[in-house]
């Protein structure tokens, strides 16, 4: 019997029939040859609070990121009735139930219709993650970009279809899951709609290093040539994800808050505005630092190395007519003039044509007999 994996392979060949590793969101393409995709993840850090949301935004926007990414859940349909209405009494609750605290952090209809414009007048894009059928359908009636699927989702096949259907590019974060479950997520979104990057992620609220496993970012990109793969960073700093960018990653989703002492859980690991702009700053930088790959000098390093390098100087003084030995010849710096200490070898066994003094560099022009010798 064949192997299913080989079934599988085969069936999503069909499906995306050699797609290019692509994927264009909201006019914005995103590739292998591309700069990473940002997006600001504000998730409820906006506590149900429109000013506090354009706030996020706008700064969001200073900091240089593609896009901002809000959160959608219809409460009433996503939780079973006993947990809608289980008691929740913390330091983080904005409600004594967790169903009350739920529905004080979503933005009604009208509060995204504000948000997504002053989105765009920032040049940045706007959509979310839609946690219930209902909220999908709320996001497509406002003509959202493309859709964020949660780790939560990824075994929720009926639901990735109809999310699929909407015909916008799809992110799929894959928390928790295994190669097969994403596999098979893969395959009933393929089926229906292409336009899918997949995103590592690991759903711990942070996540510690140790669990990062970025290294999934190659498997995927193996795995699935067609797709653009991320990352979908939980954890509190800024350098992984600069390595995730290296391993293939051109998406990736950081928590943004203004305030770590803001009352929620996600506050206190997402990127505050100066972490955001340097994470943006430094992903706009690597392919500049990457360079061409020919080792070659530059000119902003001739004045240190000329500091810091060292010439061939006379060891003490020395005489016309000398035959250079061992011992005749030290290197020190600066590199300012004469010959490298590399020459040193090649000099031995020439004749001074000028008398030398201690530390007084020479030239090729100052040993007789050099160019014979040599012949």
């Amino acid at each position: 019997m064949p192997d299913p994996s080989i079934r599988t392979r085969q069936r999503r060949s069909t499906i995306y029939d050699r797609r290019v590793r692509e994927l264009v969101i909201g006019g914005r393409r995103i590739a292998d040859d591309t700069e990473t995709f940002v997006i600001a993840e504000l998730g409820h850090n906006h506590q149900g609070d429109l000013d506090k949301a354009r706030d996020l935004i706008r700064i969001a926007a200073e900091c240089g990121v593609d896009a901002v990414k809000l959160q959608k859940r219809d409460n009433r349909s996503l939780y079973t009735r006993a947990f809608y209405d289980s008691p929740y009494d913390n330091e983080a609750s904005f409600g004594p139930t967790y169903g009350a605290h739920r529905e004080a952090l979503e933005l009604d209809g009208a509060a995204w219709d504000a948000l997504i414009p002053f989105a765009r007048e920032r040049g940045m894009l706007l959509f979310g993650t839609a946690f219930d059928p209902p909220s999908g359908d709320f996001l497509a009636e406002r003509d959202v970009p493309a859709f964020k699927i949660a780790s939560g989702d990824l075994r929720n096949l009926p639901f990735l279809r109809q999310l699929a259907g909407y015909g916008r590019p799809l992110l799929l974060s894959t928390g928790g899951g295994t190669l097969e479950q994403v596999e098979r997520a893969v395959d009933a979104i393929g089926s229906i709609n292409p336009a899918l990057a997949l995103l590592q992620c690991t759903a711990a609220y942070p996540v510690e290093v140790e669990e990062l496993n970025l290294r999934v970012i190659e498997t995927y990109r193996e795995r699935f040539p067609e797709l653009v793969v991320g990352l979908s960073d939980h954890h509190n700093g800024i350098a992984m994800t600069l390595v995730a960018h290296m391993l293939g990653a051109r998406i990736v989703e950081k928590h943004f808050t203004l305030n770590h002492a803001w009352k929620g859980t996600d506050h206190a690991f997402s990127l505050m505005p100066d972490g955001m702009r340097r994470l943006v700053r430094d992903l706009r930088r690597i392919e500049s630092a990457l360079g061409d790959g020919v080792k070659q000098p530059f000119a902003s390093e001739s004045k240190p190395l000329e500091k810091m390098g060292k010439k061939l100087v006379a060891a003490r003084d020395l005489p016309a007519g000398h035959v250079l030995a061992e011992g005749d010849l030290v290197a020190r710096s600066p590199a300012d003039e004469g010959l490298a200490p590399s020459e040193l070898e090649r000099l031995l066994g020439g004749t001074l044509g000028r008398p030398l003094q201690r530390d007084e560099a020479l030239v090729e022009a100052d040993v007789m007999a050099f160019a014979a010798r040599e012949v």
